[in-house]
């Protein structure tokens, strides 16, 4: 085995080590806290909105409603259960219109609403949704999944101002669990504890 090969990139690494600048090395990285503004109020406008929070619904398998890292927390996907109990289901555009659809993901969205605050105890306590994720069950044709996830980003911006304004996806699914409508998952930054 000839040593040169391992001894070189060891001998850089080293060179490298002894160059790095003393104040380079464990200066802390200043965090900022986020501000809110005095008239943000997301429970206020809930009220405003009519829209009563549920409790959050049980998860149907191996997995958690969601996890917090951080200042973000994950939300898991979530259907267009009712206040019956009582899924929206079907493919949009062939059992569904887009309106039942926007309708389906609006629901959903009110059920992440209420995953959030059993969480938090508070949605003032949302900094901004970050990231949403919007699949619609529909047939290889069906184009408009954007306007079904629609139902979810309004409420979202409804509720939250400018800070429910997010990156998104929607995409289309061949099918989801129990052939429900929708299914959206959110990644949201919250104040830190």
């Amino acid at each position: 085995m000839n040593f040169k090969y391992f001894l070189v990139p060891l001998m850089a690494i080293i060179t490298i080590s002894c160059n790095t600048k003393k104040e380079d090395v464990g200066t802390p990285v200043k965090i900022e806290t986020p501000t809110i503004p005095a008239d943000y109020n997301p429970e206020e406008k809930l009220k405003e909105l009519g829209i009563t929070l549920m409790e959050a619904s049980a998860p149907v398998a191996n997995y958690v409603n969601a996890v917090r890292s951080g200042n973000l927390i994950f939300l898991s996907g979530k259907g267009p259960l009712q206040s019956n109990g009582e899924n929206i289901e079907g493919k949009v555009g062939t059992d569904l219109t887009i309106e039942e659809g926007y309708e389906a993901a609006r629901i959903t969205g009110i059920n992440q609403l209420s995953v959030l605050k059993s969480e938090l105890g508070n949605l003032n306590k949302v900094v901004r949704v970050v990231k949403v994720l919007g699949m619609v069950n529909a047939g290889p044709d069906f184009p408009d999944h954007p306007k079904v996830i629609n139902g979810y980003s309004d409420l979202m911006v409804a509720v939250f101002g400018e800070r429910g304004k997010h990156a998104r996806a929607a995409v289309g699914m061949g099918s989801l669990p129990g052939n429900i409508a929708v299914e959206i998952e959110m990644i949201v930054e919250v104040m830190p504890d």
